[in-house]
């Protein structure tokens, strides 16, 4: 099938890593993926939350917005309109991705908040905000050792996210809006670089998927997470 940019099934959109956006955070990343623009910050703090305390452990944990323009109707502010649900299900997405690949007693008890927000949203921001979320806390976790607070790298292995769904009958990677709108099945994959899962998010919307179709899609989605790493390790080493 055509897709809406000319893609093929299996092609990221044009993908950007910039490091050090934000000037004052421990780390930071713009990440932009076609017409999704989300900037995710870093920040250190030294404590972690009551349920931790005396644990000797570290804790990471998201938060996650869409800004009122982000999209293609205003949206009122999270904080006007009191607790949303979708924002709350993305930033508790986040933070267990990021605490899946990183060693909290090495921390100490230490919390790194990852402030993930929608500066376009063109699809993609949960999957965007987890590729960028590791630049970020990758950053952060220098800046530690920089500063003496930890003695190592707690990072384990890297990890990235990528939206896959079937559209039109055809399995497709990266989903835009007009896409995902449509899709038949919506999925988001969470993967280590060493291949293993996170999470895997899939949901029928129209008909339901084949074991078969299921596995094309898992497929489709680890070639894209793996794209993603190898761009994450440009931009670290830059």
């Amino acid at each position: 099938m055509t897709r809406v940019d000319g893609r093929r099934p299996d092609e990221l959109r044009p993908v950007r890593l910039t490091r050090g956006f934000a000037k004052f955070a421990e780390g930071s990343c713009l990440i932009e993926m076609g017409d999704t623009h989300m900037l995710v910050t870093a920040t250190v703090d030294e404590r972690v939350p009551p349920f931790m305390k005396g644990t000797g452990e570290g804790w990471v944990t998201a938060e996650y917005a869409m800004l009122p323009r982000s999209g293609r109707q205003r949206n009122q502010r999270d904080g006007n309109r009191g607790p949303n649900g979708r924002s709350m299900e993305i930033q508790r997405l986040i933070g267990r991705s990021m605490r899946a690949i990183i060693d909290l007693p090495a921390l100490g008890e230490r919390t790194i908040t990852l402030d993930c927000d929608a500066l376009r949203a063109d699809g993609g921001t949960r999957t965007a905000s987890i590729t960028a979320a590791y630049v970020a806390l990758s950053d952060a976790i220098a800046h530690m050792m920089e500063k003496r607070m930890i003695r190592r790298n707690p990072i384990r292995e890297g990890m990235a996210a990528i939206s896959v769904g079937m559209v039109g009958g055809t399995e497709l990677l990266d989903l835009c809006y007009e896409e995902d709108s449509r899709a038949q099945t919506d999925m988001n994959v969470v993967m280590t670089e060493s291949g293993r899962f996170i999470e895997v998010q899939g949901t029928a919307e129209g008909d339901p998927f084949s074991a078969e179709e299921l596995g094309r899609m898992l497929a489709l989605g680890k070639k894209g997470v793996m794209e993603l790493i190898q761009l994450q390790k440009a931009a670290l080493a830059g």
